[in-house]
């Protein structure tokens, strides 16, 4: 992924030296609706619950009606992802996660340029904005999901490091027949982004998911005030883009999934 660091980034983790004890700004009232362009998530426990949609079109306002209401949309697994527009270009905007102590599911943000001025993000590559980066963290991650072929079952994946794996079935709280998506019609579909490591870990029997630094949605970092993280940037773009950077379960409780709750522009 290409990646300029001419970006800057909020709070305690701005690249412009900011002071540690900055405090965040809480974002203001919006300026413009955001729309839904795409909402493809990695399968996961919350995927297909509450909702119907069999096609892209019926996903995205889905998800588009949740965000609006400020509930949360998720992206499943690694890679899966949703990108919003304002129907103009922006520089300071915030998206709200649903993070809370022990649970911290980062999706990294990426922007686009419409540089053909057709709506559409199809004529450049994402800019990963930066963030706090860990030890063993692979750029170009590609994971590939394939379609159950029996209900209730755990949904298969293997990736370009020479891995496999399984996003497990946790019918003890989503009991919904597949986690595959209803609307991707394909019996495999590939994902590609950076992925972290896992700060995830087992404690007395509880699972806790540490906080990534900053730089993230879906996370207590340093940056993050009241579950919205807030970024300014020094040229507009027009396209966000969020997506799930881990590739993890957490035993019963099933995949770490990025939730996303809202946009604004600030």
């Amino acid at each position: 992924m290409e990646r300029k660091l001419f970006y800057l980034i909020l709070g305690a983790a701005c690249l412009s030296g900011c002071s540690e004890t900055e405090e965040p700004e809480t974002p203001s009232a919006e300026r413009g609706e955001f729309r839904v362009i795409d909402y493809t998530p990695a399968p996961g426990q919350f995927i297909n619950e509450g909702m119907t949609a069999t096609t892209p079109e019926e996903a995205i306002e889905w998800a588009r009606l949740r965000l609006a209401e400020e509930k949360y949309v998720s992206l499943g697994g690694f890679g899966g992802y949703i990108v919003v527009d304002f129907g103009h270009s922006v520089q300071n905007f915030a998206i709200k996660g649903n993070s809370f102590a022990g649970s911290n599911e980062p999706g990294i943000v990426y922007a686009m340029v419409d540089a053909n001025a057709n709506g559409i993000p199809d004529d450049g590559k994402w800019i990963e904005l930066p963030h706090s980066e860990e030890t063993g963290t692979i750029s170009d991650y590609q994971i590939t999901y394939y379609r159950p072929s029996e209900p209730q079952s755990p949904v298969r994946w293997t990736d370009n490091q020479g891995n496999e794996g399984v996003i497990a079935y946790v019918g003890s709280f989503h009991k919904q027949d597949y986690y595959y998506p209803e609307w991707i019609s394909a019996d495999s579909y590939t994902l590609t982004g950076t992925l972290l490591p896992s700060l995830s870990v087992e404690e007395n029997g509880r699972w806790n998911h540490l906080p990534y630094p900053w730089g993230y949605v879906d996370n207590t970092g340093s940056d993050n005030d009241k579950q919205w993280t807030k970024f300014s940037l020094d040229a507009p773009v027009d396209f966000i883009k969020v997506q799930t950077a881990v590739n993890a379960q957490a035993g019963a409780l099933g995949e770490i999934s990025t939730e996303v709750c809202g946009f604004k522009e600030l």
